[in-house]
């Protein structure tokens, strides 16, 4: 069988489900309120968040942190593109508010990496110029600018303070008062592609909580009475926790007094096992409970920098440069020196400079606490060559990294750097720089925007950069970084063009991490308003948007003339099936591939280039473990399948029964035709569906409505659960004698309706407007008006019924359901039940399509009580809306920072790109935890290789088969040039031949040219723009064995 990227033009080709257009219907901030994030009460509790807008920051940090961090004010010193990289990310991040300062004034060194000041600002004061820029990303934060130099006095007002730009005697000064005062002490530089951070948070800094993770439960089948206690979980999951976690536990039988205990430290013993200590003096444990994680405050003890300095901790960046943190903690201590002592840094790749540099480190290694036994001479050169540069990209990853840290150290949330982080990307630099290095003057230039930049890559590789062709698909949280960086470096700023496209448009949620995005620009569409504001940064920057969805719809767009002129592509998507599917491109027009994506603090960098490395599409995660449909159906014991049950009854109720009916009153034959095709049971469960919705269920009337709302409540959480129970009453054993309602199954009990509770009156009132949306009824907003037609609806008592059958597994359902089928007279007997088309003459009917993000519909309102309804039938925990959100809407949560050190990451790979590297050691492929931290970093995989008799191949590999043949010729071509018997042939879906063809139709398509035998066989013809299509052949060898080959692509004549 051959192998191919899924075809790149085929009829049937699948492409990834559309983003919607949406309008917002909150489209500002709250303006008129005085900084709520910010304003205290009286009782000193702060304002509401505003989870509209930090919706998505919020299920990273919580609103605990969340509340921390907006009682804290920051100062942050140094505004050139590291200072302003960290002022972003945090006043995006919603504290009480941030100073910058600098005392300064802008440069042409500056334009390279610092994005919110222009040409026009140079002579400026930088933190002036940017004050305005930072007040617009968030209006909660207010931002001022300070220029006079810093004083102890000064810094008292601060919680925490960041320090970029300062001397070594003014960071140990100032970290020393910080220490002794209990203010949070931040350094952060970076020097060309060299960068480090230092993290002082005091003698007893508490992390509440050190990873992020949702704490972990599960369910326990038995435990121990002992001098150390063994707890044995059921073995349907395994339980997850380490040695050293502490628990506690809920529902135990027996053994009460474990029931909300004080939190117990475990020693794992197994995947299903684990013990807690001596237990021996409790009661006899009977059956059930669950244990529950709880996360424990842990207090962490910093050094001042000048003691650590001496006594330096380091976190390591790469594993694979394990040696470089204490060289280079050395080495930028000895550059501070050589400042002090030529009032400059060295001079771009000069010797003398670095001569005078390498003896220095030297001189001050020998007698440093820290001292390095075996200093890396190449790595101390390079250090000094590129020093004085300044790149977007390296600021971006050290900012990223800094303003997480200025975010724990406001709230505990998440462990810090404890205490050194050193960081470099001296693999961005050309093969061997220092044997092959240019003369010195290739890395000079004075007063333009990029000199910064050529100090350490050269005026060659800048021009390069400026004529290079990307396509960056998307234009939310990363492509918004990415359009950033690439105007700082200049790609595309002489000759090259940047193409960005995205067909969405902005929501007030984007505005907490897509940086280019203001409160004016929600309802736009972001690939314009993104593009708009790059080029604003970089006037010089050629950047092309684009609203179209990548997709075989748009291949006529993105076709071969397009990717063919292209360097490259960088993908900023928030979906698998849209990465695989340029994926897929990519790998079909040997285009290399910058490939991220986050979730949350942890952010991953893939690099793909064509011929050496594995594609993204080469490995996959592992499908997300699905619900079975029992357990969501009768069995739930947890809030996420409460949640999941009320998200497919939002659609069972408001939008399939809608979308049948609109396709029955377009066509009706063909509807009916289509439905009595289906499978099993399904033809009748359908038009049942559509008599309800067109005729049982029509709602005339608003209060017609509240009518059904109130009957379905009483349906669903009253008659069902009382059924329920008579099926398996709650004393009920199982054959082998054990409790029915033990385990995973917990025993239900129905709920009663009543006007008086809040939860069931928020169920009616949200059904019921939502239905009388769904049929163009004027809905009713008025809550009391909704409780009244509620009490008054008259319910029928309900009784349970002998001969029901309720399945206990999904093995059960699926047998009943093959068993099942459909009588052909009761299905006509439903058909001929339907209205005439004349009768549904003016019918208004029309789908729901399930919105989160805007609080007005009541989409949410109904998930949420409805699930919690349901939770409270089996006495699952209740979740509230914002949590509820998260669950049922699949939300990815972000954060600014993680996005900008992600980002980041991609760009250094994009300078290894546009350099040529061919050596796969250069490149990195990354995975971070901002939270932890950790940070990983690995040579990309190979591009595995295959083999069809003497030839070798991977994925990049395929037979080029140039001018039209026929069918024939093209069999024959094969055997002659490559000694295969093509045994199958096909495009896309379609089967263009086979060896068990007839041979009569066989025959007929010999004769066929091969573009006429596809627009015969797909009955569609080749569009315009396609010059070349796919083949996909099996074929047997000389000696007759199957191999496996690579794909066709056969190039049309002109």
């Amino acid at each position: 069988m051959s192998s191919l990227p899924e075809t790149i033009w085929s009829h049937e080709s699948k492409s990834p489900s559309p983003k919607r257009r949406k309008i917002q219907s909150e489209t500002k901030l709250d303006s008129d309120r005085a900084h709520p994030l910010t304003t205290m009460e009286a009782n000193g509790s702060v304002h509401e968040i505003d989870e509209g807008l930090y919706s998505r920051q919020l299920y990273v940090l919580g609103h605990e942190a969340m509340k921390k961090m907006a009682s804290s004010n920051i100062l942050i010193s140094g505004l050139r593109g590291l200072g302003v990289e960290i002022a972003k990310n945090v006043v995006l991040g919603g504290v009480k508010s941030v100073t910058i300062h600098d005392t300064g004034n802008v440069e042409w060194s500056d334009l390279s990496s610092q994005f919110f000041v222009s040409e026009h600002d140079v002579g400026k004061n930088r933190a002036e110029v940017s004050e305005s820029h930072l007040s617009e990303l968030n209006p909660y934060v207010p931002v001022k600018s300070h220029t006079a130099s810093l004083t102890e006095s000064f810094l008292e007002q601060f919680q925490v303070v960041v320090l970029t730009e300062s001397s070594v005697e003014e960071q140990v000064r100032l970290g020393e008062y910080c220490h002794t005062m209990g203010i949070k002490f931040i350094m952060a530089e970076t020097k060309g592609l060299f960068g480090r951070v230092f993290c002082d948070f005091g003698d007893d800094f508490v992390v509440t909580d050190a990873n992020g993770e949702t704490p972990l439960s599960a369910m326990v089948s038995a435990v121990t009475k002992d001098s150390d206690g063994v707890v044995t979980c059921i073995d349907d999951q395994r339980h997850g926790f380490e040695t050293g976690d502490y628990v506690t536990f809920t529902e135990v039988k027996g053994m009460t007094e474990l029931n909300n205990c004080q939190p117990r430290q475990i020693r794992v013993l197994g995947p299903y096992t684990f013990s807690i200590g001596d237990t021996s003096a409790l009661s006899e444990y009977v059956r059930g409970g669950i244990a529950h994680q709880v996360k424990m405050p842990q207090t962490t003890h910093f050094k001042s920098m000048k003691a650590s300095m001496a006594s330096p901790d380091f976190v390591i960046s790469d594993f694979a440069k394990m040696e470089r943190p204490g060289v280079l903690h050395v080495a930028f201590e000895v550059l501070d020196r050589f400042r002090q002592s030529h009032q400059r840094l060295p001079r771009p790749w000069n010797e003398e400079d670095t001569n005078e540099f390498l003896r220095l480190f030297k001189e001050v290694n020998e007698g440093h606490p820290a001292r390095v036994e075996e200093a890396d001479e190449k790595l101390l050169k390079l250090f000094s060559f590129v020093c004085c540069g300044d790149v977007c990209p390296m600021q971006a990853v050290i900012g990223g990294i800094s303003a997480q840290e200025v975010m724990k150290a406001c709230s505990g949330k998440f462990q810090p750097i404890h205490q050194w982080f050193y960081f470099d990307a001296t693999e961005c630099l050309h093969t061997d720089p220092l044997s092959t290095k240019p003369p010195e003057t290739t890395f000079q230039s004075e007063q333009q925007r990029y000199q910064s930049q050529i100090a350490i890559f050269g005026k060659d590789f800048q021009d390069k950069l400026a004529r290079q062709n990307y396509f960056v698909v998307g234009a939310g949280a990363i492509g918004c970084e990415l359009l950033k960086n690439l105007s700082m470096m200049g790609v595309s700023c002489g000759g090259g063009t940047v193409y960005v496209t995205d067909m969405d448009t902005i929501e007030k949620s984007n505005l907490n991490r897509q940086f280019l995005f203001r409160p004016w620009d929600v309802q736009k569409v972001k690939s314009d308003v993104a593009a708009a504001a790059s080029k604003k940064m970089n006037p010089h920057f050629h950047v092309v948007a684009h609203q179209n969805r990548v997709g075989s719809e748009t291949e006529h767009v993105y076709d071969d003339g397009f990717f063919e002129k292209l360097d490259a592509v960088a993908n900023a998507l928030d979906n698998i099936d849209a990465r695989m599917y340029m994926d897929r491109r990519c790998v079909y027009y040997r285009k290399p591939l910058l490939e991220s994506g986050t979730l949350g603090t942890k952010g991953n960098v893939q690099v793909v280039i064509p011929h050496l490395t594995e594609s993204y599409s080469s490995s996959q995660d592992p499908p997300e473990k699905s619900i079975p449909i029992c357990t969501l159906k009768n069995f739930p014991n947890a809030i996420e399948h409460t949640l999941q049950w009320a998200r497919d009854m939002f659609e069972g109720v408001f939008t399939q029964p809608a979308d049948s009916a609109q396709q029955y009153l377009s066509d009706p034959q063909r509807y009916l035709e289509r439905t009595v095709k289906l499978g099993g049971s399904q033809p009748f469960e359908e038009l049942n569906t559509l008599k309800r919705a067109l005729v049982d269920e029509r709602p005339r009337l608003f209060e017609d409505c509240v009518n059904w709302a109130r009957k379905h409540f009483e349906a669903n959480f009253n008659n069902q659960i009382r059924q329920l129970l008579f099926n398996f009453p709650p004393d009920q054993l199982t054959s082998s004698g054990v409790p029915f309602w033990s385990g995973p199954k917990r025993c239900p009990h129905h709920v009663v309706f009543d006007v008086s509770i809040p939860l069931h009156v928020d169920y009616v009132f949200a059904a019921a407007n939502l239905k009388a949306e769904m049929y163009g009824i004027p809905q009713n907003r008025d809550r009391a008006a909704v409780s009244s037609m509620a009490s008054a609806v008259a319910v029928v008592e309900f009784t349970p019924r002998a001969g029901v059958t309720i399945h206990v597994n999904d093995s059960e359902a699926e047998a009943s359901s093959n068993h099942g089928g459909t009588d052909h007279d009761d299905l006509e007997s439903v058909a001929k039940s339907l209205p005439s088309m004349e009768q549904l003459k003016g019918t208004v009917i029309r789908p729901l399509s399930f919105e989160k993000d805007d609080d007005s519909n009541l989409h949410m309102d109904f998930i949420v009580a409805c699930s919690n309804l349901r939770a409270e039938n089996y006495d699952i925990p209740p979740a509230d809306k914002h949590k509820s959100k998260l669950i049922a809407g699949r939300i990815i949560p972000a954060i600014a920072t993680t996005t900008s050190l992600v980002v980041g990451l991609v760009c250094l790979e994009m300078y290894k790109l546009v350099q040529g590297h061919d050596n796969m050691e250069t490149y990195k492929n990354g995975f971070v935890n901002l939270a932890l931290p950790f940070f990983g970093f690995s040579e990309p995989i190979s591009a595995p290789k295959l083999k069809f008799q003497e030839t070798e191949w991977s994925l990049w590999d395929r037979f080029e088969v140039t001018g039209e043949m026929t069918l024939r010729g093209f069999l024959d071509y094969f055997h002659k040039e490559h000694q295969l018997e093509i045994t199958m042939l096909s495009q896309g879906v379609s089967m263009l031949y086979s060896f068990f063809m007839p041979k009569a139709k066989v025959n007929e398509r010999m004769q066929m040219k091969m573009s006429q035998l596809v627009e015969v066989v797909t009955k569609k013809p080749i569009p315009s723009y396609v010059k070349a299509l796919v083949f996909e052949i099996c074929c047997n060898d000389k000696d007759g064995e199957d191999v496996e080959v690579p794909y066709v692509r056969y190039t049309l004549e002109k």
